[in-house]
């Protein structure tokens, strides 16, 4: 498939070499012969016109080649392989290996190293050919003929293109060295499958870099070139054996391998890889790291500027969380739940890095990515953001008395609330009142702070929706995404700072520039002790609330809420320990309701237990603030110094990212965040040692909070 040259930074300009008179006659007697074996009609028409605006090969010295963007994990694993038309990685001419270079140059082009470009013999013989055929049928191209066809020229046969692409051949060869235009062949050839370049195609057809090749396989490799799709070993591996031994024929008649050493590279057992275009090892994960990258670079720098993208992801929490909702939806259904769909997203509250998340039961039958594309309402899962504004506006707190008894608002159009259960339990604390999501006195408090007041703690926390202001919303009636809501619970998970969810750590190009860094952004946004309480009151949901099936196998301390719509057609549990918050979400996409009683305490909260034990296992258990004895909360409190950065060494290569998140107020109940290990850049898939460098955290801001 041809492309044309990308123009990338300028490089010096070499010197021009001045071409053998000998030359420009054997090109000339080349033509007129090749002319005589396609027809002299319209010789010298074509002839003037071949040398007209032709492109100048000079700008070969700025060529960069579209290549691939690769997609890694938090451990440098490869989770996805993004291109345009053109599957490619750039290598230089040392990270080939000889076997594959001595191959193609005996099959393709043995006189590489000594001709200026073109070859009088091959032309005459091309000639002979087409005369006897009476059609261009075969062209004699030399590697650097095929390399200027391949960047500027169409693939068809004809008189001028063979001239054009002999003159233009010429001219590379009079401004670059062998070297040079062999690495640029090696990066530009097509070997099949949609693959470009001798790297990309290694790692297709064996698994392996291209400098780990063997004679063996850069045979194999070599035999493809002249039709790549007809003999790829994935479609006829006789066929490609046949071609291999071609090759390697060819090397032993040039001395470039003795005749033993060749048959023993022919015997040798080839274990093949895979195709590898367009990979998207866990996909609803990978489209939204992929739609946050085409925000920020756009469709096409994604697809051909060959970007090296760290992702917060990881792939065996991913793959647990998968298994966990293709189980989970299995086992609902067998239950008799009526549930088709399920989305998952687990993040961590200190860095706001999104460590697994879920999008349905099978991509493969619905790419809909229901943990960002949809929006739900999430019923009781939303009360914690109405009691913690109560309790940041000193009105209530834990223990504070609340009456669960009918109430009536409005004059003419009046809101009655009821209770999940159709009963009124009368006086209570507020604890209690959320630890067994009673309605009512959700409404009442709601009413009591202002609903007003509550949006603007969602909207603080990053809930994008129609905010209507009615004393429906304490019920969560409004709409929000599994991702909005693992975000929104974040800031109480750590203390009541502010975390932005994201899938990128880092984005670098292909000269390892670093172009996008999102280090945790902490930002003080709630009252800690309002936060504290809050902690307090969702702990004693799991303890013994509507929640005890999501009590922990390690017994950790957990908080959470459970959510169920009123009409069944929503079932949720939110639940986080310091350092993960996890949103299970179940329903249909019709909007059909689900078997009347499924809640998300009886039926999403298991669910969700089993995801974490697994999920959590070999983390340290972490405890939450304890309950502050305040009742009403203070003033805003003094942001803490950053801490000062230790001394490191850094890595020149790569830049460095911070091992942990900024200290926060309760260093003592919180854990430090995970280590971020920088990607490797050397082209492999290993996970990279971590960097010994410390970037200066910001200082977490002291700004307004909610309220």
């Amino acid at each position: 498939m041809q492309e044309g040259p990308a123009i990338d930074v300028m490089s010096p300009r070499r010197p021009r070499r001045s071409r053998p008179t000998w030359v420009k006659y054997t090109l000339w007697a080349g033509s007129a012969v090749l002319v005589a074996g396609t027809g002299a009609a319209g010789f010298a028409a074509g002839l003037w016109l071949s040398f007209q605006n032709l492109p100048d090969v000079t700008a070969l010295e700025r060529y960069s080649p579209s290549e691939s963007s690769q997609i890694y994990d938090i451990k440098g694993r490869l989770i996805a392989n993004i291109h345009g038309e053109a599957n490619r990685s750039v290598v230089t001419l040392p990270e080939v290996s000889p076997n594959l270079i001595n191959a193609i140059l005996a099959i393709e082009d043995d006189q590489f190293y000594n001709h200026q470009g073109v070859r009088l013999d091959t032309i005459l013989r091309a000639a002979v050919t087409n005369l006897q055929e009476g059609r261009a049928a075969q062209g004699g191209s030399t590697l650097t003929q095929q390399l200027v066809k391949n960047v500027y020229l169409t693939p068809a046969k004809s008189f001028d293109r063979k001239v054009t692409e002999a003159f233009l051949a010429l001219e590379v060869e009079r401004n670059f060295s062998k070297d040079e235009i062999l690495q640029m062949y090696l990066n530009q050839v097509y070997w099949g499958h949609n693959n470009y370049g001798a790297e990309t195609a290694s790692l297709t057809y064996f698994g392996k870099h291209a400098n780990e090749l063997t004679l063996a396989q850069g045979a194999m490799m070599a035999g493809l070139l002249r039709a790549p799709e007809n003999y790829s070993p994935f479609h006829d591996y006789a066929r490609a054996k046949e071609r291999q031994k071609l090759v390697l024929d060819r090397m032993v008649e040039l001395n470039l391998v003795s005749s033993t050493v060749a048959a023993a590279a022919f015997k040798e057992p080839l274990k093949l890889g895979r195709v590898r275009s367009f990979r998207l090892e866990i996909p609803y994960a990978s489209t939204v790291v992929l739609r946050e990258l085409e925000e920020k670079f756009g469709p096409e720098v994604l697809r051909r500027g060959g970007l090296k993208v760290q992702t917060t992801l990881d792939i065996d929490l991913q793959k647990m969380a998968e298994a966990s909702v293709r189980s989970g939806v299995a086992r609902l259904q067998k239950q008799g739940r009526r549930a088709s769909q399920m989305a998952l997203v687990s993040l961590d509250p200190r860095t706001g890095y999104v460590k697994a998340l879920v999008g349905g039961v099978d991509f493969k039958k619905s790419q809909f990515n229901r943990a960002v594309q949809s929006r739900r309402q999430p019923g009781s899962a939303f009360k914690p953001f109405v009691y913690y504004t109560a309790f940041a506006r000193g009105k209530y707190t834990p223990d504070s008395f609340i009456l669960d008894a009918p109430v009536s608002y409005g004059i003419f159009q009046k809101y009655s609330p009821r209770n999940y259960d159709n009963r009124y339990w009368g006086g209570m604390t507020v604890r209690k009142a959320v630890q067994f999501s009673r309605n009512v006195p959700a409404v009442k408090i709601g009413q009591a702070v202002g609903i007003k007041n509550v949006i603007a703690t969602a909207r603080q926390l990053g809930m994008r929706a129609d905010w209507q202001p009615n004393l429906a919303v304490t019920l969560g009636s409004v709409d929000v995404s599994p991702l909005e809501l693992a975000g929104a619970y974040a800031s109480f998970a750590n203390g009541g700072f502010g975390v932005k969810p994201t899938t990128i750590v880092q984005v670098t190009d292909r000269q390892n520039n670093v172009l996008l860094r999102n280090l945790p952004q902490l930002k003080l946004i709630l009252d800690p002790k309002a936060v504290d309480m809050t902690n307090d009151v969702l702990r004693a949901v799991v303890t013994s609330g509507t929640a005890t099936s999501a009590q922990l196998a390690d017994k950790r301390p957990v908080a959470g809420k459970t959510g169920t719509t009123s009409d069944f057609r929503d079932a949720w549990f939110v639940g986080y320990v310091p350092q993960m918050v996890t949103v299970m979400w179940i329903g249909n996409d019709n909007y059909t309701p689900l078997a009347s009683g499924t809640a998300g305490g009886t039926h999403v909260a298991p669910l969700w237990k089993g995801y974490m034990d697994r999920a959590l296992k070999g983390q340290p258990v972490l405890n939450f603030p304890s309950l502050s004895a305040a009742l009403r909360p203070a003033a805003p409190p003094v942001a803490p110094a950053a801490p000062e950065a230790a001394p490191r060494r850094r890595r020149k290569s790569v830049p460095a990212v911070p091992e942990t998140t900024p200290a926060l107020p309760t260093e003592e109940v919180l854990a430090p965040a995970p280590e971020v290990p920088v990607l490797s850049q050397d082209r492999t898939e290993r996970q990279s040692q971590l960097p010994q460098g410390e970037l200066k955290s910001p200082t977490p801001s002291e700004e307004k909070f909610i309220p």
